[in-house]
């Protein structure tokens, strides 16, 4: 069955790119993540990790 499937995408001409494409997507995606990371303020992370514990004081209050 291996064997079958190498052999098919063996045929496929440029099916060498998308290793290198989908490299270079990852690769980038996880650079602007620990961009946005690194640059995040410490009262936007702060709001945001509050979030769920605001929503449970506002449904008490009711």
């Amino acid at each position: 069955m291996l064997k079958f499937v190498k052999e098919h995408m063996e045929t496929i001409e440029g099916i060498a790119n998308y290793p290198m494409v989908s490299l270079l997507i990852f690769f980038v995606f996880f650079v602007l993540l620990f961009w946005w990371v690194f640059t995040a303020t410490k009262e936007h992370i702060r709001e945001m990790s509050e979030l769920p514990l605001e929503n449970e004081d506002q449904q008490n209050k009711l």
